[in-house]
């Protein structure tokens, strides 16, 4: 793969198993210590660009590290793990097929509870709600008290309980009945909490893989002086960090698919356990490799003394004036150590650069508050696009076997972005940064959303049963579905794959690079927490996914992602012509002196 090779000599980080509650502050002092000259040791031997060099020189990724792509395995095997919410849409919607003991359909749908679209749809979103609000409680663990790598090894390991309550739900003798909806429901709740520790702190961890922190100059082979910009190199981590998530989802879809239609939902719902075995033994084999950062304490209650004490004296009851003064360009000037007249506060254990860096994470944060919108856009390929599929002609394939155009689409276009799109902007001189990426997900999540309104549209044209398509059956009670052919629904998916290389991706690397050292797992936390937002936004809208009424489901998301996307942009046009400032930021200490370091 493009950019694999070894790392550049940097020295092995701390592993982060062996970490407890409280931490002393001598042991705190050490492995900062210890970290900072990982840190250092990184830029050895470098050469620094100028300014003049900076503004004119062309600027490349560097090299993936070898730890990156292990990192990568581990998240390939937990998503083809959690692939299983596909198969869940069936298992929750369609009825136990006729004389079936396990779900499988066969030559018809598959199914188990027969709860309807709007249950599905609802469980689904709920799920999606719960995986995504926990990984807020594992990164306060993890940045606070044990560190990344520990917090992950135990959210697998609930992780790996829910998987084995969910095949519960499906085996013969239990499908179907109550017993089933209890244990399947129970499953989402456990797998969601694994799952919530576990994302949070995965996506730092890879990133921290690569340890150079400042731009640098290197030569081609054509003689060509260039920068290897750091933040470039983060952005590439995450492209194919996303492209590794979604071999496993494509490949987990595939499998699952056939399986439950073929075999019954017990397979569908072991294969992924088994694959979800990788997780611990890559964790394993890389304990005492992994490069990562020291849990630092209550930081997260730092964090919010620091605003407390910002926002001293700037509060009004006229609410333009408030707002004025919150907002102000000298907000964080006032909590910074060397503002502080006489004696500082005992929770003032930091310097000035780490209040810069929390204000661009504060920052990093405002600009998440615009995704939940998008969100909306790409969940409706987890539930209803599914439902959608099986009210047209699927010539004998499974009706979710579409929604593996996403990963597909993704597989192949994330290395033509890294390696021809990305490459081709940089020498034409257009910095397509990573705010205007957010904003073009934005724009082509509206896109896929225009695209099913329309094929809904004319699936109610053509269907015998009109604007009740997703419940027309013949008198036997086999589905009656729309002529039109289920690949029309093409056009979704691609889109929606182009809409998360720019958006989602992009997400990930700024949560990373704008949040201090140490509070990237919480800050990481907050862009997840987001698409739990716009899973209780989807609870809202949730009576709009049903008959008659979904050609009003895609275009009132269609709608909302275009307004919110031009008001985002409109909104980080300033912050935008900030980023280069705010990547190279000198790197802020937190601890209990002035010489300690993150």
């Amino acid at each position: 793969m493009a950019g694999l090779e070894l790392d550049r000599g940097i020295p092995a980080g701390l592993a982060e198993a062996d970490r407890h509650s409280p931490l002393s502050e001598a042991s705190l002092e050490k492995k900062v210590a210890m970290m900072d000259d990982d840190v250092n040791s990184a830029h050895e031997g470098l050469e620094f660009p100028s300014e003049e060099e900076l503004a004119t020189l062309r600027r490349v990724s560097d090299a993936i590290p070898w730890s990156a792509y292990m990192i990568a395995t581990i998240e390939l095997a937990e998503r083809f793990s959690v692939i299983s919410l596909i198969a869940q849409v069936n298992f929750i919607q369609q009825p136990l097929p006729p004389g079936s003991v396990t779900g499988a359909g066969g030559p018809n749908q598959s199914g188990a509870l027969g709860k309807g679209q709007q249950m599905s749809t609802g469980l689904t979103t709920f799920y999606q709600f719960w995986s995504y609000t926990c990984p807020i409680g594992g990164a306060y663990i993890a940045d606070t008290y044990w560190g990344r790598y520990k917090t992950i090894c135990w959210s697998v390991a609930l992780a790996m309980l829910g998987h084995v309550i969910m095949i519960l739900s499906a085996i013969p003798g239990i499908i179907g009945g109550q017993a089933s909806v209890g244990l399947f429901v129970l499953s989402l709740i456990v797998t969601g909490t694994g799952a919530g520790g576990f994302k949070s702190n995965i996506s730092p961890l890879v990133a921290e893989q690569y340890q150079i922190t400042k731009p640098f100059i290197s030569t081609t082979k054509s003689g060509e002086r260039v920068i290897v910009d750091p933040t470039m190199t983060t952005s590439r981590i995450y492209m194919y960090f996303y492209l590794f998530i979604n071999i496993g989802a494509l490949v987990g879809q595939i499998g699952m698919v056939y399986a439950e239609k073929y075999v019954g939902f017990w397979l569908a719902y072991t294969l992924p356990t088994i694959v979800f075995l990788i997780s611990p033994i890559f964790l394993w084999s890389g304990y005492g490799k992994y490069r990562t950062s020291p849990p630092t304490g209550s930081v997260l209650a730092t964090a919010l003394r620091v605003w407390r004490h910002a926002a001293k004296g700037r509060w009004s009851w006229n609410p333009v004036k408030c707002i004025s003064q919150l907002t102000a360009d000298d907000f964080w000037e006032n909590p910074k150590p060397s503002k502080v007249v006489g004696e500082k506060p005992q929770w003032m254990t930091f310097d000035d650069n780490w209040v810069d860096e929390l204000r661009r994470g504060v920052k990093a944060c405002s600009v998440f508050a615009w995704f939940p919108i998008y969100w909306l856009c790409y969940n409706q390929l987890n539930n209803n696009l599914t439902s959608q599929a099986a009210t047209m002609d699927t010539h004998g394939l499974p009706n979710d076997i579409l929604s593996n155009l996403d990963p597909l689409a993704l597989v192949i276009f994330i290395p033509i972005c890294d390696l021809v799109i990305y490459p081709a902007f940089a020498s034409w001189g257009w910095k397509f940064t990573a705010l205007k990426r957010i904003a073009f997900g934005f724009g082509t999540g509206t896109a896929a959303m225009i695209w099913a309104a329309v094929v809904q549209h004319y699936i109610y044209q053509t269907n015998p049963c009109g604007k009740y398509a997703g419940t027309c059956v013949d008198s036997g009670g086999y589905p009656l579905v729309s002529p039109l052919n289920v690949w029309i629904q093409t056009g979704s998916y691609v889109l929606l794959a182009f809409s998360e290389i720019f958006a989602s991706i992009t997400g990930l690397e700024y949560a990373f690079t704008k949040a201090p050292v140490n509070m990237r797992s919480l800050v990481m936390s907050m862009f997840l927490f987001t698409s739990s937002v716009s899973s209780a936004l989807g609870e809202a809208v949730v009576s709009l996914s049903t008959d008659p009424l979904l050609v009003w489901n895609y275009t009132v998301v269609a709608i909302l992602a275009c307004v919110f996307g031009t008001l985002f942009w409109l909104s980080v046009r300033k912050l935008d012509q900030d980023e280069d400032k705010l990547n190279n930021l000198a790197r802020g200490h937190f601890g209990h002196s002035e010489s300690e370091k993150e």
